[in-house]
């Protein structure tokens, strides 16, 4: 396995505009995911830019951007296209697709989704899950939650749905972490597919992958990373930052 780590980002956020140069603790937002990324140590990492001033932030900081259209309507399709120039000759075999809103997400927890391929030969699409944060999570449409068919580790399981929804019964709630592994040929054939009935349903693009037949796997991670969608997550992440200084 030849794995890439790649992170889309574009300034024209709907809540929170400019957000990937956000200064967080004196870097940008999307500086700090970039050295987690690459802290992780999975395969090479790029941003795949879809504005000129977050792949000059990237390469001001020594890292490695291309820019894509901004048209693009949404981060898979960014990554592809990124991929599409870094790699013509089709070297990589694995794409990981890191949110760049995540500026503290744990290393491990990448590396961990990556090393689901690995040990999980019939997984296309690998991703992360976390332990609901409070009793509120089961009925916040805002939480995105994965039913799983758990191994009995605990540690992984194979995802049977995606939903907004209440989930009633005794058991854990698992929140979605907005990672995903693709085998390459899992992200072409995602790409290539228009949304499905069940993905416009939820407003979740993992349900399209689940409609082709497509495999998707998890793994937990401990606990969900900060996401910056909003400027009270801006101020969360801020006030983090602090306690690492």
């Amino acid at each position: 396995m030849n794995p890439i780590v790649l992170i889309p980002a574009r300034m024209a956020a709907t809540r929170l505009p400019g957000k990937p140069l956000a200064d967080i603790g004196g870097l940008p937002m999307i500086v700090r995911v970039l050295r987690q990324a690459e802290l992780a140590d999975v395969g090479p990492v790029a941003v795949a830019a879809g504005d000129p001033e977050i792949a000059e932030a990237v390469r001001a900081a020594g890292g490695r951007a291309v820019m894509t259209d901004p048209d693009l309507p949404s981060g898979s399709d960014r990554i592809l296209a990124a991929l599409a120039e870094l790699d013509p000759g089709r070297a990589h075999d694995v794409v990981i697709n890191l949110q760049g809103d995540m500026p503290f997400v744990d290393p491990a927890v990448v590396a961990a989704c990556a090393g689901l391929l690995v040990d999980q030969p019939a997984c296309d699409i690998a991703t992360v899950v976390a332990p609901e944060s409070s009793a509120e999570d089961r009925g916040n449409p805002d939480v995105v939650k994965a039913v799983l068919a758990m191994r009995p580790d605990g540690r992984t399981g194979r995802a049977l749905y995606f939903t907004r929804s209440t989930l009633y019964g005794d058991g854990p709630v698992w929140r979605h972490i907005g990672i995903y592994g693709y085998r390459r040929a899992a992200l072409e054939a995602f790409n290539a597919a228009p949304p499905s009935p069940l993905e416009r349903r939820e407003k979740l693009e993992q349900l399209r992958a689940m409609e082709l037949g497509l495999t998707l796997w998890a793994a937990v991670a401990a606990d969900a990373p900060i996401s910056v969608d909003n400027p009270a997550d801006l101020d969360r992440a801020r006030n983090h930052a602090r306690t690492l200084a």
